[in-house]
């Protein structure tokens, strides 16, 4: 499945939070099972799962709808926007995820638990993330766009997994 502007209009109504990004010069996006955003606004080489820092936020601030939807064990998609780059995956909720750290959130391929864990068992970690969006981040302007949506009702768009 391609996804890019198209797809994004697609999944418009069902779009839970928006999440903003900036880059950094030190984007490796390569760790093997992990995917985070940070609040913090600086990044070192040891954080190569870290894609965007200066996040507009943390688990603690996401919307209380998407909040419980993932605390109920909802499946959750992600739609990655940056420059012309894009990337989509989706990942799981759970009932023992905590959502209260104000700094980063964390999505997982494994079903470990920390309170900066937003979804786990998803289907894309950072190392699998479209090489050009990664590239187009280690520029320290440019905006990660971070789309939560709901997957229900998407019909004929369901994504790859």
């Amino acid at each position: 499945m391609e996804y890019d502007e198209a797809f994004l209009q697609k999944i418009k109504p069902n779009i839970l939070d928006y999440v903003t990004s900036l880059g950094h010069v030190n984007v490796r996006g390569d760790h093997p099972t992990t995917l985070e955003i940070t609040t913090e606004d600086f990044l070192t080489l040891n954080g190569n799962c870290i894609i965007g820092i200066k996040s507009s936020k943390g688990c603690h601030q996401l919307n209380p709808d998407l909040k419980a939807r993932i605390q109920r064990g909802d499946d959750i998609g992600i739609f990655l926007k940056a420059g012309n780059n894009y990337d989509c995956f989706t990942g799981k909720g759970n009932s023992q995820l905590l959502l209260t750290n104000n700094i980063s959130m964390v999505f997982r391929k494994s079903t470990f638990i920390s309170d900066r864990t937003v979804l786990i068992e998803c289907t894309k970690y950072a190392e699998q993330i479209n090489r050009d969006l990664i590239e187009w981040m280690q520029n320290p302007t440019h905006i990660l766009e971070l789309f939560f949506f709901n997957l229900d009702g998407l019909g004929d768009h369901k994504l790859e997994k």
